[in-house]
């Protein structure tokens, strides 16, 4: 049961918030840009 405390989120310290701050950042980031290159290419004529 020890164990289970090991695994980065279920350990909320605060490097683990750092951490899954930055990777929902990262995603929102990439979700923006595809959402970019797709609204750009539509606009070509």
């Amino acid at each position: 049961m020890t164990q289970l405390s090991i695994l980065p989120l279920y350990s909320w310290e605060q490097g683990s918030f750092i951490m899954i701050g930055v990777f929902s950042l990262v995603c929102l980031g990439l979700v923006g840009a595809i959402f970019l290159m797709m609204g750009s290419s539509k606009k070509k004529k």
